[in-house]
This record gives C-alpha cells, sequence and structure tokens, in this order.
C-alpha cells in the first residue's frame, strides 16, 4: 500500500550509524520535522547497536525486505552501494525516497533540489512521468557550495568563478575520522603512521592527491563534485572551476573562491546576493568563520568580500560550512517543503 495512503509519517534513516546518518536524525529532531516514527536502518553487522532517537532508547535494524513498509519517506545516508541495492525496495513501497550518497544523483527519474536555491534556480523535473515516481537527490555539501555561489553571482553576469574546495576527512565517514586521529597522535609520539583510509599522511598535511591504494581518487571526487554542479545549474548559471586540496581538519568544509566581473562591483551588492540565498555573511569586525565556529550550523558562512589588490573587477571570499549539518539541513528541507506541498 503507498505510504501516502497512511496517516502516519513514518521515516526511514538507511545508513543511520555513519556520521551523515547521524547528522540527518538530529537535524529531523531539531528542526521538530512530523514524524510520528524514526526508523534506524543499516548494515548488517551494525544492526543492533542501541542508540536513542527522539530522547527514547532505539536499535539500529538490518536491512530486510520489509524495512520500508508503511514508510512515508526513506532517507539514504550510508553509502552508495547501500543505496542502489535498496531504493527500488523503497519506492516499490510506496515511499518517497530522499537520497545523500549521489547514487540516484544523474538517473532520469530523480530531481535534485537545493531548496535554499528555489526562488532563483527552481527545481526542474527528472522525468516524464508522473511526480509520484520521482526520487530526489540531496546534493553532498560542496555541490551545494558551489551551486549557491554560482547562483548568487550570476545575477551580476560573473566572466569566471574560481573555487578552492578544503575537505575534511569526515567526508571519508568514521573511518577518516579514525585515520586523521591516529596519524596525529602517532607523529607526535614518533611512531610509524596507519594509512588505510588515504594512502598517505593527512595529519599535518595538505594533499593534491591521495596514496595509490586508497579506495577513493581525490581527483575522481573533485570530477564528481564538478558534474553534480554541472548537472544542476543545468545552464542556468555559469559552471565555476573547481579544485581541491584535501585538509588536516575533522569537520568543516573551507573554500576560498575567486570572482571576476566586466567591471569593480561593490562588495555589498555581492553581499546582499548571497545573504538573499541564505548565507551567512559577516559582520565588519568580525572574525572570519573557521571550521571551528561553524559546527553544528545549517548555512554557509563567508567572510567579508575584498577586491583582489591587483585585478581589476577581481574579487575574493572566504568561507566554511559544517560539512554533515548542511547536508542532512537541505535533505530535510526537501521533505519539509514536499510535506507542505501534499497538505494543499
Amino acid at each position: 500500500m503507498p505510504a501516502a495512503l497512511h496517516d502516519l509519517n513514518r521515516v526511514a534513516i538507511v545508513g543511520a550509524a555513519s556520521l551523515r546518518g547521524k547528522e540527518l536524525k538530529q537535524v529531523l529532531e531539531d528542526r521538530n520535522f512530523p514524524a510520528d516514527e524514526i526508523i534506524l536502518l543499516d548494515e548488517g553487522e551494525l544492526a543492533g547497536t542501541l542508540t536513542e532517537a527522539a530522547g527514547e532508547p532505539t536499535l539500529i535494524r538490518a536491512l530486510q525486505e520489509e524495512s520500508f513498509e508503511r514508510a512515508r519517506y526513506v532517507f539514504f545516508a550510508g553509502s552508495v552501494a547501500d543505496a542502489e541495492q535498496n531504493m527500488a525496495s523503497a519506492r516499490h513501497s510506496g515511499a518517497t525516497v530522499i537520497d545523500l550518497t549521489g547514487a540516484a544523483s544523474h538517473s532520469t527519474r530523480t530531481q535534485t533540489r537545493i531548496p535554499s536555491l528555489t526562488s532563483l534556480l527552481p527545481p526542474r523535473s527528472g522525468t516524464d512521468g508522473p511526480d509520484e515516481t520521482l526520487r530526489y537527490s540531496s546534493p553532498a555539501a560542496p555541490v551545494i557550495i558551489a551551486c549557491t555561489l554560482a547562483a548568487g553571482f550570476s545575477t551580476f553576469a560573473a566572466e569566471r568563478l574560481v573555487i578552492l574546495l578544503f575537505p575534511p576527512v569526515s567526508e571519508r565517514d568514521q573511518p577518516g575520522v579514525d585515520e586523521l586521529e591516529s596519524q596525529t597522535a602517532s607523529l607526535l609520539s614518533f611512531r610509524e603512521i596507519a594509512k588505510p583510509v588515504f594512502d598517505a599522511q593527512v595529519a599535518f598535511n595538505l594533499l593534491s592527491r591521495y596514496g595509490e591504494s586508497s579506495k577513493v581518487r581525490l581527483e575522481e571526487t573533485r570530477a564528481s563534485i564538478a558534474r553534480d554542479v554541472a548537472h544542476y545549474l543545468d545552464g542556468r548559471a555559469p559552471v565555476p572551476a573547481i579544485q581541491l586540496a584535501q585538509a588536516p581538519v575533522f569537520y568543516g568544509y573551507a573554500f576560498a573562491a575567486y570572482a571576476q566581473f566586466a567591471s569593480p562591483m561593490p562588495p555589498e551588492r555581492l553581499h546582499g546576493a548571497l545573504t538573499a540565498l541564505g548565507i551567512k555573511v559577516s559582520s565588519d569586525g568580525d572574525p572570519a568563520p573557521t571550521n571551528v565556529s561553524v559546527a553544528g550550523e545549517g548555512d554557509i558562512h563567508i567572510a567579508r568580500i575584498e577586491p583582489d589588490p591587483s585585478v581589476y573587477s577581481g574579487v575574493w571570499l572566504w568561507g566554511v560550512a559544517d560539512n554533515l549539518r548542511l547536508s542532512a539541513v537541505n535533505a530535510v528541507r526537501i521533505a519539509e517543503e514536499l510535506l507542505a506541498q501534499s497538505l494543499v
């Protein structure tokens, strides 16, 4: 029976034990999403883990064929493999799927949404079929950052936009966090470091690429972000040039961006355009945002925009966003929008 026919707003989170899944559950609770029940699901070896939901103790359940029964919304927040294997079952149950893993981002039956940009870049349908067949993709933090900057500067016909992103190790989930912590302790104790995730020294270091044994290539991550940004913008705003440098930080996606216009652009006008899209701009005299200062915040934060001292009509900005929180808030806002539309 389609979930829409049930009175319950039952929510399921696949990948509940992941950093992204934990943050998603917290955001649902913090925003008082009207969920009658939150079902936590994950891979077999993680099933049985004791946690809590809505202040009550609960267990993470193993993924099974009936896991999505009567669920209205199913969030995929774990691995791409889990999403690919279980998304069809979730849709077959009648649930609305909101994917945070990127597994469905380029499907012709998926609509990518960034609610903060709806006023400037309304969502486009990803299918020729009826709306109820749609799946929804909630982009990763760097995609949200790049699309927001591109959309904001597009109103001023920016000639060039370049974004240098500094991903934190938490983008590789808990194993990435554990590796940075382990490497830091080992280096301070003059011990040999372990490198099972990055196959490189990430502690006290900046990386333009990972080691050869790393399962993920930094250049592949960069290419994936660029594809997702271009896919979402879809000709509605110029696509920025994107580069990545792995930073030795646990949480928070920092970035530096350079924009160039045909003529000098007053920073206050740029501030106004970005503020209208939900970006938090530091006030005069305030310190620039840092990975620490934005922890737990669901918005993108930037310092005051500064003109380039050497290039006519060029400007620089520095910003940071809590990578887990930004992604989770975007996904929950999609569900909030869909729920509001269903009540109209």
